[in-house]
Parts: C-alpha cells; structure tokens; sequence
C-alpha cells in the first residue's frame, strides 16, 4: 500500500504522514483496505525535523517537473494527497508561479495518475477561497462558486479537473474546500489568511504582533488537527459517498479576529492579548474581504466531516501541542 503526498514537506502533509503511520494502513486504489508499507514525500525543500519512519522516503521536486512527480508517483501508488500549493497571497503577487504550480502542477500530477493506469484514488484539497464576491449571507452547498483572487480561480480549476479525471475513471478523485486553519505552528507564510495563526501565534510566543485586518473581520475556522480528521476521511471514504459532485465544503467555526484575541486573553494572559495591535493592510483587506466567512455545511456533515466546537478549543489545543507556557 503505497500513498503519495505532494506539499509533503509542509505542516499539513507532515500532519497528514503522521496520522496516516499512527493508525497503519487506510484505503488502496481498489477501496481495499491495507497496511501502509511506503508513504512518499514530494516538496521542493525537505524539512530538517520531518517525519521520520522506515516507511518514509522523500522526493524533492516541484509538481510542475514531470520528471519529479515521475520520481514519486509511479505505478504502485494507490493514493495520492494532493496538498502542494503556492498558497494565496503569493498566487496573487506572483500570477506566473501561482499558475505554473497550483494549475500546470495539477495537471502534471494528475497526467501521472492517468499514465499510471492503475486509477488511484486521489484527493484534491481545495479552499473555501472558490467563493467570492458578490456572496450571499450564508454560503450553502448550492451557492456558485465565483472566485475573486488567482488562488480561488485555481482551486476551482483544479476541481474541475478532478471531476473529469474522475468522469473518464483515470483517478478516483474527490476534493474538499478548506476552511483557515489556525493555529498553525512555524513562522508565518505568504498566504492571505496567514493572520488567522500569527494573531495567536506570535503573542503566545512573547512576539508583537500587528494584524492586518480589523477585530470585525469574520473567519470560517478549522484547527489543524480537525483538518488532518478531516483529510483523512476524505480520502477514505467510498467513491459513492461523493456521487456527481465531487468537491465538498468542510465545517468549521464562524469566528471574528476580535473573538481570537478574546481567547487569546482567556487563555494566554492579558499581556499576550495586549501585544496584538490593528495595522490596515489594504492589499490583505481587499483579499480576504473576498472570501466566504459564514457556511452552512449539511452534505459534509451528512458524510461524517466535523467541526471544532469553539476558538477556546483551538488556542487551547495549540498551547498544549506547542508546550507554551501561559
């Protein structure tokens, strides 16, 4: 049983290796399930505290490279966990390394699926960003996507893609839309909601922060944690369950940025709360004003995907993980 996971050198496909090592083995290309012998990494840049397990090998590569993805997908792959992505706010700034990787590296990957000829089974992680201005109050399964940002526009691109590739039976594909998720640990990326971590992140850690977009500012929030949950149990989940539509939006929490910092205090100490300062960013405003922040998610939920149940929940669960004494 042998699973590929593009972005593999990043905290989520990280997070996703290791739950898939602790629970053994998940779902093969024949919806058979079997023990996990090789999990392969592919990322430009191997991290230098990674995964470490004898089932574990790393590609380094960028999906755009047909030869790199060749170098880790071959034909006894039976998954794939589509998590490589040059990530919002840098999609934006730069249109041509957005395109080359979050739509042409799509393709690439999904080209070697095809050629594989053993129809894997594939997910695609896409983002609650395919939904754009003008919205609705409530976004619900039947809302239209209308992406607003390059990011967005490729995120739908490549749904569109998975459900063809599914249609012809290259792939067994499905894709999930992903909520923000905070808190994520490290250093803070070029992504548009990047904010959504470093607002708890970096004050939890003794560091000033100033956010780039007002306390009002409303979020459709996951942990990482449920994320990974609910990755996994896309993945495995019988073709079936999908049906016509293949891309699904995943719960999560509707919270304000004025509301993390109420946690943020809660839990960490009016100092922390105190070091969070609002600078107006207008190039971060005038993306994320574009996103989705209120869903109703009843097909997700009907298919076993859940939410966290509150912000206190997430900083909690971040302060434990990282070991931040409070």
């Amino acid at each position: 049983m042998n699973i590929l996971i593009t972005g593999g050198g990043r905290s989520l496909g990280q997070r996703v290796a290791r739950a898939l090592l602790a629970q053994g083995d998940t779902v093969n290309a024949k919806a058979e399930r079997k023990a996990i012998s090789r999990i392969t990494l592919m990322d430009i840049a191997e991290p230098p505290n990674g995964v470490k397990d004898a089932r574990v090998r790393f590609v380094k590569g960028e999906v755009s490279d047909p030869a790199a993805v060749a170098g880790a997908l071959g034909a006894d792959t039976d998954g794939v966990f589509h998590l490589a992505a040059v990530v919002s706010g840098q999609a934006e700034s730069d249109f041509e390394l957005g395109m080359r990787v979050n739509l042409d590296g799509y393709r690439v990957v999904l080209e070697a699926c095809r050629l594989a000829g053993n129809r894997p089974r594939l997910l695609f992680s896409s983002s609650i960003a395919v939904f754009g201005t003008p919205l609705p109050d409530v976004i619900t399964d039947a809302t239209t996507p209308t992406p607003q940002a390059s990011y967005g526009v490729q995120k739908l691109i490549g749904e569109w893609l998975t459900a063809d590739y599914n249609r012809k039976g290259f792939i067994d594909g499905r894709a999930v839309r992903i909520p923000t998720v905070s808190v994520r640990p490290g250093k803070a990326n070029a992504a548009a909601s990047s904010f959504a971590s470093a607002v708890i992140r970096e004050p939890l850690n003794g560091v000033d922060y100033d956010c780039p977009v007002p306390p009002e500012t409303l979020m459709w929030m996951c942990s990482p944690a449920k994320v990974v949950a609910n990755l996994v149990r896309a993945y495995e989940l019988p073709s079936e369950a999908f049906g016509e539509l293949r891309a699904v939006s995943l719960p999560g929490i509707v919270v304000s940025v004025g509301e993390m910092v109420d946690s943020l205090r809660r839990l960490g100490g009016e100092a922390a709360a105190k070091r969070v300062r609002y600078v107006k960013d207008e190039r971060i405003q005038a993306i994320v004003k574009t996103w989705a922040a209120k869903l109703d998610t009843p097909r997700a939920n009907g298919m076993g995907f859940s939410a966290d149940k509150t912000m206190d929940e997430i900083v909690a669960q971040y302060i434990r993980d990282e070991n931040i004494k409070v």
